[in-house]
């Protein structure tokens, strides 16, 4: 995408705080001292055949941008591809209750949306959230001396695929992975901003290497990420082990193994997570190091009980170090 965009003429408003610089989760215009606009939009095929659930994962991904900004949601607009002609309409009536009941959980309010015939069903939001302007939680703030705390498992990509192939029951997705996916980041961003809060992103279709890599270079950093330390929904491993995997792991391998280097001992099958795909994933959250450990349990207090610290920001060039 970036590419695409390198011809345009980049904006000159100095009300826009933040823009496509940074490669960061939505944009935020300034329209007072006391209000900026965040504005994000998201949509993606369905994860699941379950239209509600679907619904649900896609809204909730859609509002994480604005989560990520250090925001509140304020409105959202649906974004509907559905294939009219081949599938039920109360298909895509359950899609859009599930998505209503998402944004609805936010605090936010659905005020309408457009839709089209397409030949496959795809779903999500454009929302609209706000800020103080000197508020604003991009993913370019890290220092050296931040650690970065993860609040949801990863692996939710190889684990989708598995179900479409047979070779995880869903059952066992609908019960170890869907409420989490579908959970907002809303309590986690909450109980974040009462700390130092440097910087944030939430994991999702670049996979925790692709998004770790955005917050090194917006910050100009070093990252080391311990690799035993990563949180995983439960098969993860054992899908790739079978075989298993996604459309975007090698893309997410090409765009950060240059600046990438692995020092821990890791199999082939290991080193798939770093490049899995996630969908309503978690977010990074970057802190002193001195604060993490009261973060941790407040998020845990907070009901976020899959909150790990993994990874540390240290002086040096923009890479990722796994350890």
């Amino acid at each position: 995408m970036s590419d695409a965009l390198s011809g345009l003429t980049p904006p000159s408003d100095p009300n826009l705080l933040v823009g496509i610089e940074t490669s960061d989760d939505a944009a935020v215009y300034r329209l007072t001292d006391e209000i900026a606009m965040i504005h994000t939009i998201d949509f993606i095929t369905p994860p699941v055949d379950d239209p509600y659930w679907f619904g649900q994962i896609s809204a909730a991904n859609s509002i994480s941008d604005v989560y990520s900004m250090g925001g509140r949601p304020l409105t959202a607009l649906n974004v509907v591809m559905f294939p009219s002609k081949h599938l039920d309409m109360g298909v895509l009536k359950e899609i859009l209750k599930g998505g209503n009941d998402k944004v609805v959980e936010a605090g936010a309010s659905l005020v309408g949306g457009h839709t089209v015939d397409d030949e496959e069903p795809k779903y999500g939001l454009c929302v609209n959230g706000i800020v103080h302007p000197k508020r604003v939680i991009t993913n370019a703030g890290s220092r050296p001396g931040d650690v970065l705390i993860l609040t949801k498992p990863l692996g939710t990509g190889v684990l989708f695929n598995a179900v479409r192939s047979g070779r995880m029951p869903y059952k066992d997705l609908e019960r170890d992975v869907l409420p989490s996916v579908a959970a907002l980041n809303r309590v986690a961003m909450e109980t974040a901003l009462r700390f130092e809060l440097h910087a944030c992103t939430d994991v999702t279709g670049f996979g925790i290497a692709g998004h770790l890599l955005e917050m090194a270079l917006g910050s100009n950093s070093s990252i080391i990420l311990k690799y035993s330390d990563l949180p995983l929904y439960p098969g993860v491993l054992d899908m790739y082990r079978k075989g298993e995997t996604t459309g975007s792991n090698q893309t997410n391998r090409l765009m950060t193994q240059p600046k990438m280097e692995i020092q821990t001992s890791l199999s082939k099958i290991e080193v798939e997570v770093l490049y899995d795909p996630q969908t309503s994933g978690g977010l990074l959250l970057s802190v002193p190091a001195s604060q993490a450990e009261e973060l941790l349990a407040a998020l845990s207090a907070s009901g976020i009980q899959s909150a790990v610290r993994v990874a540390e920001i240290v002086e040096g060039p923009p890479k990722i170090v796994v350890a």
